[in-house]
């Protein structure tokens, strides 16, 4: 298994395309940094206008924490097409080039292929995501130095000390990185039904996109629905950044999560061990 696994990797870095993701991740975060260096004091200005009319705030509110948060609720939206970028190439890669029958003809069973591909995929979402954090947290921090980190949220204001940050961060990026396998999980599922890696990129945004709809839309009919959709759980990263945390409910949600993982792969060998492969 790890020699297949190390396959797959060598067959995924291989790809331009697998770098496209780390440099829209470099880009888009320089972007808002730089943004937020410029103009950082007006931005505060105009979020915290109804709170500095009642409290002095003083200190580094623009800091590096306070930046990686907003580039984290800028960019997390968009991670799972850069993780779909790869893993829904996973299968239907080899279907396009006419390589999966070829493949199949090693001592290899089916499902340690598939675990093998997913595996692969899930190092590479790791990588990102620590990419992710270095040029946002590390790099933020470098620029912006440290300070109490101001979460304003749509019903209140939470204060974090600049001590009581760094660990909120760590444990976000890990439930980030159980998130965004749950959609490599679900990408190299759709790329069985495939034969090119189109198909499961835009069906794996068209699921997160339809899901994100209803889990945001608030809507009476669709509450009995929403505690069972993934992405009502991806966002639970967001509770390492309350005070109180609320460990109960990130913990039912990393529960869902890792259920969808192991649904997502299980099918997905079900279907591979029963497909027709012809080319």
């Amino acid at each position: 298994m790890k020699q297949l696994v190390k396959l797959e990797l060598y067959k995924i870095f291989r790809r331009p395309r697998t770098y496209i993701a780390f440099g829209v991740i470099a880009a888009v975060t320089l972007i808002i940094e730089a943004a937020l260096y410029a103009d950082g004091n007006s931005f505060i200005q105009f979020a915290l206008a109804s709170v500095t009319e009642q409290f002095d705030l003083q200190g580094n509110i623009i800091n590096g924490y306070l930046v990686t948060y907003i580039v984290l609720q800028s960019l997390i939206v968009n991670i799972p097409l850069l993780v779909a970028l790869v893993a829904g190439d996973a299968i239907a890669g080899e279907a396009n080039n006419g390589t999966l029958r070829l493949l199949l003809t090693k001592p290899i069973t089916r499902a340690k292929l598939v675990w093998a591909k997913f595996l692969a995929s899930v190092v590479y979402t790791l990588l990102l995501l620590l990419w992710l954090a270095i040029v946002s947290l590390g790099l933020s921090l470098l620029i912006f130095g440290t300070g109490d980190l101001i979460n304003m949220k749509s019903d209140a204001m939470v204060l974090l000390l600049k001590d009581d940050v760094p660990w909120r961060y760590l444990a976000a990026f890990g439930f980030a990185a159980l998130a965004m396998t749950s959609v490599a999980a679900l990408s190299v599922l759709l790329s069985v039904f495939a034969e090119n890696s189109i198909g499961p990129i835009v069906s794996t945004m068209g699921v997160i996109l339809f899901f994100t709809i209803i889990t945001n839309l608030g809507l009476p009919s669709f509450e009995v629905i929403k505690p069972y959709l993934m992405t009502t759980h991806m966002i639970a990263w967001k509770g390492f950044f309350n005070d109180p945390v609320p460990y109960g409910a990130i913990l039912k949600s990393a529960l869902v999560l890792t259920a969808y993982i192991f649904g997502f792969v299980l099918t997905t060998i079900i279907v591979f061990s029963k497909k027709d492969i012809k080319t």
